[in-house]
Parts: structure tokens; sequence; C-alpha cells
């Protein structure tokens, strides 16, 4: 059978299944009717796959005629994706009333805390028998609380409209870009000592496995006389295995950041493969949670702390990549597509 009455058999066997979807009147027809001819392993693409076996001479004809026939079926799909959008409609508008006076049945499953809500009352527990704060502040900001103030440069990187979303006001304002703003802020309404800790929704522009445009950040920072990075590695160690367990494998490395001085970011054992080096962890056996260090003296001279008598440590994670690690999540996106099936396997109390 040559390749042109092959193409004539498939649409006429196009329009008879054509009529069933449409008779049916459901999007999913529509879709199963796309994948029967469209998909990977559809009748339209075996036909354009034996174009290959056709003659030279006879190609440019077969060619065609494939062609016609492919772009008839798209033509005659796209027509049917815009009648099932009204399909659709129309079974919601017809759909039998739900009567809100009905008794409530008392076995329906009930809801379940976020992962997220989760970590974040675990953390606030633990920082609190360790005798932190919690504060809160705003989310959109002046660039001085966010940026400025914490010896982050006019030049910096981290100020590009790529990675902030900036507010559209007369002054400089921004959607925050961490809770490090909320340092500030704490700073120049008290003095020292200090031991708080600040949770809540931060924003930037990435979007991937491990990273939203928004995500939720726990700042936490220690002022008082003769603290040393000893304090804030103790620090670190301690609420990690308070979370994932005394076995957890930790690591710090030195990095920079303009507010800290020396810095440095801390990693824990990938939750996924447990250190064997997967997809979610890029094949290293570890997950970045956040990064810290010792305050900088110009952090202190912008609030007015006397850097000669007083020092401190300051240290930022995200509590989804907690979530991510702590239950073993491949992708960061699931803790914000609210699935139901998801969301349903987490308990309805924090422990």
């Amino acid at each position: 059978m040559s390749l042109l009455e092959k193409s004539e058999i498939i649409k006429k066997e196009f329009e008879t299944d054509r009529a069933k979807a449409v008779s049916d009147a459901k999007p999913e027809a529509v879709e199963a009717l796309r994948v029967s001819y469209l998909g990977r392993k559809g009748k339209v693409t075996a036909l354009m796959e034996d174009l290959r076996n056709v003659s030279k001479e006879d190609r440019p004809a077969a060619g065609k005629a494939v062609n016609l026939i492919r772009q008839f079926i798209e033509g005659s799909i796209d027509e049917l994706k815009s009648q099932a959008r009204s399909w659709e409609l129309a079974a919601i508008i017809n759909r039998e009333p739900l009567d809100v006076t009905l008794p409530v049945d008392e076995q329906k499953q009930v809801g379940s805390l976020h992962p997220v809500s989760i970590v974040r009352q675990q953390l606030i527990k633990v920082f609190r028998s360790l005798g932190f704060t919690v504060v809160d502040g705003p989310e959109i900001d002046f660039d001085f609380f966010n940026f400025s103030a914490l010896n982050i440069p006019d030049h910096h990187p981290a100020r590009d409209m790529q990675d902030t979303f900036y507010v559209d006001a007369p002054e400089k304002m921004l959607l925050r870009t961490h809770t490090s703003n909320i340092q500030i802020h704490t700073m120049l309404n008290e003095r020292p000592p200090l031991r708080v800790i600040a949770p809540g929704r931060v924003f930037r522009c990435d979007n991937d496995m491990t990273h939203t445009p928004m995500f939720h950040q726990i700042e936490g920072f220690v002022v008082d006389e003769n603290i040393t990075f000893a304090h804030l590695k103790g620090t670190i160690d301690t609420f990690l295995k308070a979370i994932f367990g005394s076995t957890l494998k930790t690591r710090f490395r030195p990095s920079f950041f303009p507010f800290v001085e020396p810095g440095a970011e801390f990693d824990v054992e990938c939750g996924v493969c447990k250190g064997k080096g997967c997809r979610t962890c890029k094949d290293t056996g570890w997950i970045e949670i956040g990064g810290c260090g010792m305050i900088h003296p110009n952090v202190f001279e912008a609030v007015g702390y006397d850097s000669s008598r007083y020092s401190g440590f300051a240290f930022g994670f995200g509590m989804d990549r907690i979530a991510m690690n702590r239950f073993a999540l491949p992708d960061l996106r699931q803790l914000f597509e609210g699935d139901y099936e998801f969301l349903g396997h987490f308990p309805v109390h924090s422990n």
C-alpha cells in the first residue's frame, strides 16, 4: 500500500474518531484523539516516519500529502480544543447544585499541616529553647534596610532587576530578598545583647527544582560582647541535628557575603539519595541550606553599634530547603503546587 493510500485511510479514520469525540463532548476525549494521531506513537507520526522508505522520485508528492493530512488534523484538533472549553463550562453550569444544608460526614479526611509550616514550627521551638526571640517585619521595604545597611554596594549583582522585584514607588522600594532586613530594623530599635530569629516570606526572580520566586527564609543573629565563630558553628550544628537527627552529616564551606566577615555556607547530606549523588543534589550528595558568618563592622556602623565593643554572628537559610530535605522531596516546586494528594501525606499536628 502506497503512502498516499495510507494518508487517505488515516484521514477517514480521523473523521470517524473526530465525530465520536464531538459526541462525547469532553476535553479528555479531545486529548486522547490528539495523542492517537499526533503523539509520539501516533498515526500521523508513523506516517511521517514512513517517508524515509519512499523513493526519491515519489518523495515530494508523498511528503506533500503527509503534510496536508497533518495540517488538516492539527487544525481540526485546535478547533476541538476551543469547543472543549465550552463543553467544560457547560458541564459546570449544568452540574447539580451542592446542598450546603446537608449534614457533614464526620468521617471525611481533615486537612493537614503544610510541610513548610511543620518545619517553621519545629525551628521556632528549637530556637526558643536556645533563648532566641521571634521577630516579624515588612515584606515590602526600603532599599536601605534590604541592601545598603547590610553593606551591599550599589553595583552588587543582587540589586539587578533579574534578581530583585522592585516596586514602582517615589522612593526606592522592593520585595525583600531575605529576612535580613529585620536584622536592621531590630538593631536600630534595640540595644545588645540580642538573640533574634526572623522567619518569613522572601522574593527573588528564580524558578527551578531547588528555587522558587517566593520562598520561606529564617534569619537569625546574635549580638553581644565576645561572640565568636565557635558560637555560630555550635548554634547551627545544634538546630540542624535537632531537625534532622544526631547522625546528620553537615559541612561548612568558606564563602563571601557582603554583610559578614568571615562568611561561610553550610550544607546537609541530601535526603533523597543519602549522600550518594542524584539529580536533586546535582550529584554532589549535599544540599546547600544557607549562609552565615560574623556580622561585618560596616553593618554595626549603619545601626550605630560600637564594633570595638560588640561582635555578633548572623545566618539565613531557606525553610523550604529544610522541608525538601527533611521529607526527601525531589523537587522544591511540589511545596507550592497545592496538590491535595501530596499534602495529605503530612500530619495534622506538628510534633
